[in-house]
């Protein structure tokens, strides 16, 4: 355990040394505090608070903004180390395979909690501030989204390990991240709605639609913040949809748990039998 530990110390270390902790802190504290600013101008049309016009608003970024920061973070963990010789070192001490992922995914999600939670809090912390009286259930849907903000980042650090550990160069991981991040972020979901709409309701289910919603982890987050919540839903324009949903927010949270854990354990096995 004090090997992991130490792997993550230095991988957060190195979050600062180049900048990465307080560059992807300051970003998303400007974008969360713009949003906030600026989401507080239709309350007064559709009579909810500033706080679940946030949420709906940083949900949406976070789609975006969060998995490219996690797969830059990421993508060059395993090869970019081979590439500059620093794996071998690493692995001249007794440590095991497993346990340089596991520090390195520690330290990673660590730097990403941080991001993250000051980032965003940062916004949190305005609106109360400026004396916002939010509605019953507005602080829980924005906790909830701070916090399944971090688990969606650690399912891209997870791809992003697994991308790192098939390539043989750090430019082919980049090229993966970066369709990875399309791939989930924007084409997915084209793909979705264009059948939608071939379909016309007459073969896709709502239970199949719900499975194919599970097969991208940033549908998930969006059914898990956008659905979950009344006010929230009736505001992001998805009430309709969250009738529609039959998986429990419960379901939704171990789905991202299980795009987190089986990347990793992919990534981690690939790189037991790499060479070095």
């Amino acid at each position: 355990m004090s090997a992991v530990l130490t792997i993550a110390a230095k991988e957060i270390r190195d979050g600062f040394r180049h900048r990465w902790v307080i560059a992807a802190t300051l970003l998303m504290a400007a974008l969360a505090l713009t949003l906030a600013l600026l989401g507080s101008a239709p309350t007064g049309t559709v009579r909810l608070s500033s706080l679940s016009v946030t949420v709906v608003s940083l949900s949406s970024l976070t789609i975006f903004l969060v998995p490219l920061i996690a797969l830059l973070i990421s993508y060059d963990a395993i090869v970019g180390e081979i590439e500059r010789g620093t794996m071998g070192l690493m692995l001249s001490y007794p440590l095991s395979r497993w346990q340089v992922i596991a520090g390195k995914f520690l330290g990673h999600g660590t730097i990403l909690l941080i991001a993250t939670v000051v980032g965003y809090g940062a916004a949190g912390l305005a609106l109360a501030l400026a004396g916002a009286t939010p509605e019953s259930g507005a602080w829980s849907a924005f906790v909830a989204m701070v916090g399944s903000s971090v688990l969606l980042g650690l399912v891209f650090v997870a791809l992003g390990y697994l991308a790192s550990a098939i390539v043989r160069d750090a430019r082919s991981a980049a090229g993966i991240a970066i369709g990875l991040w399309l791939l989930f972020a924007l084409i997915f979901d084209m793909a979705l709605l264009g059948l939608l709409i071939a379909d016309q309701g007459r073969h896709v289910t709502v239970g199949l639609l719900n499975g194919l919603f599970l097969l991208n982890p940033a549908d998930i987050y969006r059914l898990l913040n956008l659905t979950g919540f009344a006010n929230v839903s009736l505001l992001a324009g998805m009430a309709g949809v969250s009738e529609q949903i039959t998986l429990a927010r419960s379901a939704l949270v171990a789905a991202l748990v299980a795009w987190t854990v089986l990347p990793l354990a992919a990534a981690a096995a690939i790189f037991t039998r790499k060479e070095v």
